[in-house]
């Protein structure tokens, strides 16, 4: 629901704040009072083109603003949050224009670009008997519309579905079948660089151990003299170990006669005595790990430098080879069970596009069924708008193959005359009949489900009596589904709104400036009795105003 207008110094309105109601809306005024520049102000917030001339007379820039409430699960909020913008709260659509032409677009105060503006109006407002090929003009939206009717939506997005996974399907198939053939390509270099890397064998943190040891085996010789003169030093009879055994003992003998007074001594011998077998005992240990093995440092090398020139092969580190190894197994085994896999995924691509096919098929039925009976209801509604003579009709054709929405393309054509070929709603149909067929075929599609915004422009252009009041009922009846704002010049139509605003032009101070005022009941009876009889009202028209508002308000009740 649309719930305010505010326009900021465009064309003729310097300021005006207008806050719409739900139902049936009606505006109205003399010709040339303005009507049409509250649709050029909704239409810049919804994303049409702009230019510098939209900007009032002495004024730096235009503005726009258009707030919405939209249900939790609309169309609009997904639009958001697929941008990254707020998607929370009312919508706030904001349109700036600049006095250089230069135009912001913003919603919920977030820059957009113009696009994506009129992308989220959209889903928001359909402007019927407009010339810009939008909504129900617009033919790639007619296969959607039907869905609607019909009630098929969810068969069309579980259709949507399946075509997205056989999309799927058919491109694991290629990507198989291309890696298949690479592979097959390169079997001779895999099995040749999987047989190098299996004779090597390599293993994560191989080459810091080998480095390690290398730089030790190759100290090799100066670790040997230093562990020969260590081991001298703490070895045979004149250890340091064996002299602190020797002192410990002689102060032993005589401990029991020194009263105590040598009991740190010989603490402090023992302790040093055991360290200093420790010492000797972790020394011959390390003669013996570091013994040299005349073959060992050779070794080493050969196995450090095969892994190096291996690394260097493979273009990575020496501890991503065993991830390389790994890797050319898995490929070879690709390539060994290529056959089965491909038969796998032949047959996945088989049964999703078998089940887009029946689906599609099925739909097609349901689409073709529903096509009929939109037709009648459509051409049920014609001669009551004075179209009579006029046929509608949902033409359809048969793709060669399913795609993403079936195997239909669908729009709608009438033919106004009898013995006349028919042709597209915009081409065929006058401008005061384009929006008497608008509004019977919106009257069909709304049936049971909620519209979107509604506005009719001058939709009663050229009707009276029981016409225009026909349209009226139809609009009203609209405007039980949803918000629904109607220009009109028709007494029969305003008479059948819930809410009138009354629109006119003012000169103040030599500038002309367009004001909207929201009627109340006196105020309305004049002015639907200025629509009866026109300049001059007279009693006549107000009684008459009157018995069109009484019937009105009664048939709503009903």
């Amino acid at each position: 629901m649309l719930l305010s207008l505010s326009v900021r110094d465009l064309i003729l309105i310097d300021r005006l704040d207008l806050e719409l109601r739900p139902g049936l809306c009606a505006l109205t005024g003399e010709t040339g009072a303005g009507k049409s520049i509250l649709l050029d102000a909704l239409g810049l917030c919804l994303g049409d083109r702009a230019d510098a001339a939209v900007v009032r007379p002495g004024a730096e820039r235009a503005q726009a603003s258009a707030e919405f409430d939209v249900a939790d699960r609309h169309p609009a909020r997904a639009l958001l949050r697929d941008q990254g913008l707020d998607a929370d709260g009312n919508l706030i659509l904001r349109r700036i224009i600049g006095r250089d032409g230069r135009s912001r677009a913003l919603v919920n105060e977030q820059a957009v670009s113009v696009a994506f503006l009129r992308q989220l109006g959209d889903t928001l407002v359909e402007i019927q008997g407009q010339s810009d090929h939008r909504g129900l003009l617009d033919p790639g939206t007619h296969l959607e519309f039907l869905d609607g009717f019909a009630g098929l939506a969810n068969d069309a997005a579980a259709l949507a579905s399946l075509w997205q996974a056989a999309v799927a399907a058919r491109g694991a198939l290629d990507a198989g079948e291309k890696a298949a053939e690479n592979a097959s390509a390169d079997e001779d270099l895999i099995r040749h660089a999987l047989a190098e890397l299996d004779a090597l064998a390599p293993q994560a943190g191989e080459e810091v151990a080998l480095a390690d040891e290398r730089t030790t085996l190759r100290s090799a010789e100066k670790l040997s003299t230093a562990l020969e003169t260590a081991t001298e030093a703490l070895s045979g009879s004149d250890s340091p170990a064996a002299r602190f055994a020797v002192a410990e003992r002689a102060l032993a003998r005589v401990a029991a006669d020194a009263a105590g007074k040598l009991a740190a001594a010989l603490t402090a011998l023992e302790r040093a005595g055991t360290e200093a077998a420790e010492a000797e005992t972790a020394l011959f240990a390390a003669v013996r790990a570091l013994a040299a093995d005349p073959g060992r440092l050779e070794r080493v090398e050969e196995r450090l430098f095969a892994l190096r020139a291996a690394a260097r092969k493979h273009r990575v580190g020496p501890d991503d080879l065993s991830r390389v190894h790994a890797e050319l197994g898995h490929k070879l085994a690709a390539i060994d069970g290529g056959d089965q896999h491909l038969a796998a995924l032949r047959k996945a691509w088989a049964a999703a596009r078998e089940a887009v096919d029946a689906a599609a098929v099925q739909l097609s039925a349901a689409r073709t069924k529903a096509a009929k009976q939109f037709d009648r209801a459509v051409n049920a509604e014609l001669a009551p708008l004075r179209l009579g003579k006029a046929v509608f009709q949902t033409a359809m054709e048969r793709l060669l193959g399913p795609s993403r929405s079936g195997l239909d393309r669908v729009w709608f054509e009438v033919c106004t005359n009898p013995g006349h070929p028919f042709g597209a709603l915009h081409k065929i149909a006058s401008g005061g009949e384009l929006g008497r067929f608008l509004l019977a075929i919106r009257v069909v599609l709304s049936k049971g489900k909620t519209a979107p915004v509604l506005i009719f422009d001058e939709v009663d252009r050229g009707l009276g009596g029981a016409t225009a009041d026909a349209v009226g009922e139809r609009l009203a009846r609209l405007g039980t589904k949803g918000q629904v704002l109607v220009i009109t010049h028709s007494p029969q139509v305003a008479a059948r709104a819930g809410y009138h605003w009354r629109i006119e032009k003012s000169e103040t101070k030599g500038t002309t400036l367009v004001r909207v005022t929201p009627l109340e009941t006196n105020e309305r009876r004049e002015e639907v009795a200025r629509m009866l009889s026109g300049a001059s009202v007279t009693e006549e028209a107000r009684a008459a105003a009157d018995r069109l508002l009484a019937g009105a308000a009664a048939e709503a009740a009903r």
